[in-house]
């Protein structure tokens, strides 16, 4: 697939208009004899719609002369201030099958496409039309590798287009749906969480066709992160309007969610007891989520603990599992990146240097504040023995202070009672 640009490109033929409509003419079988008046009289837009309406017969001829006809056509079509009006039937004829090259044809359609989107101006909005051609074309012929790349502008297009909510939400279902047929389950659900997000800007209240699809994408995107190996973090789904709204249209479907945000094995293991067949019945492998619930559970108690350690028959007991597989299931949970720590088989503990939440919500914040609050007295006791040591220190030094200086008086007081040595045996002399 040719680039997609962000910016208008052009395309230049040596030839004059009626010339090369002459040309494309001739090989579509036109005569010119029709064409011929229609140029004397200076009617081009009644030449391009019936160089248009025979367009269809490109996808027959020679794969080598394809590229250049449409080309060709295409550069004929952007002289006209009505442009817009024309593309529409040449992308319908690009959408179908180049009999000319069953190989080679999508790949040559696509180019044709490509630079359709690449001759109009950014802010067109007809190349939201062009690229929603694309699209189907890519996912008719599982080309979407040659689309990735491009995603990532999708967003500031939508915004250049000038889509509605209801415009944006349907390219983005798109998507979505060509990257999961295509094996992107990631992708596609990103997509479909920026689906979701353009129902918290929607100003008017939702019909009741609008309400049923936004509820069947929310469940598609729960469907998705609960069964997906890699998903473990659900602050993208319990944020969104959309997905708040299941606990009254699917209360079960946002009971599972909850348990699967903040709560662990034992709340699922209720949970199927309360709802029996329920995950059978709506395409949710237990087995698949019954271990995704047990790599989850270990984080939660990590973060629960105000110790940096979990004894292993702690760990069995919350994981239900025997004691010998506490170090295959911990591995996992480290590889999942929920947690770091290392394994003492001598002591028979985890110990833990951090820990994941999925999300951080009041029963996190409560365990914030129990921590802050040890960590607090812990602090209130340094603070206390730091204290009476300084106060020791200080009283030590004012002690030794006072030996030094009663030492000093000491020797000061024996000095003052002392003659100078032969004093007494002067004798003084007179005279009579």
């Amino acid at each position: 697939m040719a680039p997609i640009t962000t910016k208008t490109q052009y395309c230049f033929i040596d030839g004059s208009f009626e010339e090369l409509a002459l040309e494309l003419a001739t090989y579509l079988n036109i005569s010119s004899e029709e064409i011929a008046p229609l140029l004397e009289n200076n009617k081009k837009d009644d030449v391009l719609h019936r160089l248009v309406s025979a367009s269809v017969a490109l996808n027959s001829i020679p794969e080598r002369d394809f590229t250049a006809a449409y080309n060709l056509l295409i550069y004929l079509v952007n002289q006209s201030p009505k442009i817009n009006n024309y593309l529409q039937p040449i992308c319908t004829n690009l959408l179908k099958p180049i009999t000319s090259s069953p190989i080679h044809g999508p790949g040559l359609a696509l180019n044709a496409l490509t630079t359709v989107f690449n001759l109009l101006a950014p802010d067109n909005q007809v190349r939201g039309r062009v690229f929603q051609t694309i699209v189907r074309l890519v996912r008719a012929n599982g080309l979407f590798d040659t689309l990735r790349s491009q995603l990532k502008n999708l967003d500031n297009w939508i915004l250049e287009w000038k889509m509605d909510e209801d415009e944006a939400r349907n390219m983005y279902i798109l998507i979505a749906d060509v990257a999961e047929e295509n094996g992107q389950e990631e992708e596609s659900y990103q997509f479909i969480l920026k689906a979701l997000r353009t129902y918290d800007k929607e100003t008017e209240e939702l019909d009741a066709e609008e309400e049923e699809q936004k509820q069947k994408l929310a469940i598609r995107a729960l469907k998705i992160s609960l069964l997906s190996s890699t998903h473990f973090d659900f602050h993208d789904l319990t944020s969104l309007s959309a997905i708040q709204s299941l606990s009254e249209s699917h209360p079960i479907y946002s009971e599972l969610l909850d348990i699967f945000s903040e709560k662990e094995l034992e709340d699922y293991n209720d949970f199927r007891d309360e709802h029996e067949g329920f995950t059978e019945e709506e395409g949710l492998d237990n087995s698949t989520l019954h271990r995704k619930m047990r790599l989850l559970t270990l984080p939660s108690l990590a973060a629960s603990t105000s110790r940096k350690e979990l004894e292993y028959k702690r760990i069995a007991k919350a994981l239900q599992i025997p004691s010998e597989d506490v170090e295959m299931w911990v591995i996992d949970v480290i590889r999942a990146g929920l947690v770091e720590g290392k394994l003492s088989q001598q002591k028979q503990m985890f110990l833990i240097h951090r820990t994941t939440y999925r999300v951080f919500g009041e029963k996190q914040w409560r365990e914030v504040a129990t921590r802050l609050d040890q960590w607090k007295e812990s602090l209130r006791s340094v603070k206390e023995v730091i204290a009476r040591e300084r106060e020791g220190a200080n009283a030590q030094k004012e002690r030794d202070q006072h030996e030094v200086d009663r030492k000093a008086a000491g020797a000061t007081g024996m000095g003052a009672g002392r003659r100078p040595a032969g004093r007494d045996n002067v004798v003084e002399m007179g005279t009579d």
